[in-house]
């Protein structure tokens, strides 16, 4: 069984950066699309940005385009994500995802289309 554990967030000041780590056990990541959320508070969860299981496609949401940078080590078995120029706005528990989708091409934004959800690391960014 799946199961993803997500890490790196903390403190940064604007402008700063962090990269948070998305671990798989129990599967290899090669058979899935993972997807990067956040929830900040008093707002609904949103796509941050996702990643193919072939590792060619990628999509972000334009808050972040430009800015946030989502990789995967296959020997790692890690999903990574690489937020440069962080605002306060960027301040969020973020998640990671994982669907099912071996050899595609798919990647999505929208959260009701993965079923495999970590626990969330906190990201705050303030001065």
């Amino acid at each position: 069984q799946l199961h993803l554990v997500e890490s790196g967030g903390g403190l940064v000041q604007p402008g700063g950066s962090l990269r948070l780590s998305c671990v798989a056990t129990g599967s290899t990541l090669d058979y899935y699309a993972i997807g990067w959320f956040r929830r900040a508070p008093g707002k609904e969860r949103e796509g941050v940005s996702c990643i193919s299981s072939r590792g060619s496609e990628t999509d972000s949401a334009d808050s972040v385009k430009g800015r946030f940078t989502i990789s995967r080590d296959r020997a790692k078995n890690t999903v990574f994500l690489q937020m440069d120029n962080l605002k306060p706005e960027d301040t969020a528990v973020y998640y990671c995802a994982a669907e099912t989708a071996y050899g595609s091409g798919w990647c999505a934004l929208d959260e009701i289309q993965f079923g495999s959800w970590g626990q969330g690391t906190q990201v705050t960014v303030s001065s």
